[in-house]
């Protein structure tokens, strides 16, 4: 998908608290009969670090919140390594509603969702974005991507008008299937936090579990 192809910012994004959530959307039939709810992002509105999932399944469907299953607690867990609270950093997906049976989003879906994104980014403006997986590093770079390879390099890609930097991963749910895959996934979260200055505002290393 070219950025020819891609929809501006949806008319029912509303700001709320200064957070951007969308509060109604029925511009992909099969998400709204798939849904039980939108699934917004959650993090403070001026994170300088952003993850960026594909969309959210059934534990995210029914709590309202991106990563909270089995894979969001790989997450929460690489970021305690790191030093990061997950409170620190933002954390949203592509498309906002669960498609039927986990599949991947559609094109259609993606871009159908795109201007909530681009309109999150440019909200936010973050130091450093980190797509967790194949589709959303996709979507990001609008070219095919081995994840496994790429994992861990950082690229330049064209969010919402300007150019932005971005650190590819594995998407964590990777590591529950293939523990090969841990360490690596670790390291990503830790060159984030290096990237994005979260390492200098934690320590390097430096635990939080109190705030958890």
């Amino acid at each position: 998908m070219g950025e020819r192809d891609r929809v501006g910012a949806p008319d029912d994004l509303d700001t709320l608290d200064g957070a951007l959530c969308v509060q109604s959307c029925e511009r992909c039939p099969a998400l709204v009969d798939s849904r039980s709810r939108i699934v917004n992002g959650v993090g403070p509105t001026d994170a300088n670090l952003l993850f960026l999932g594909e969309g959210p399944g059934a534990n995210e469907d029914s709590g309202g919140e991106p990563f909270i299953g089995r894979s969001g607690d790989v997450l929460d867990e690489a970021l305690r390594a790191a030093g990061i609270v997950r409170s620190e950093v933002r954390i949203t997906n592509c498309v906002r509603c669960r498609p039927p049976d986990n599949r991947d989003p559609t094109a259609a879906e993606l871009a159908n969702c795109r201007g909530y994104l681009d309109a999150e980014v440019a909200r936010l403006d973050p130091e450093l974005i980190v797509t967790l997986g194949k589709v959303p590093s996709e979507h990001l770079l609008d070219r095919s991507v081995a994840i496994t390879g790429e994992s861990g390099s950082v690229v330049d890609a064209r969010i919402g008008g300007r150019s932005r930097r971005v650190l590819l991963s594995v998407h964590p749910a990777a590591t529950l299937y293939d523990r090969s895959q841990r360490d690596g996934f670790f390291e990503t979260v830790a060159r984030a936090a290096e990237l994005s200055g979260l390492e200098e505002s934690t320590g390097e290393g430096q635990s939080r579990l109190g705030e958890f």
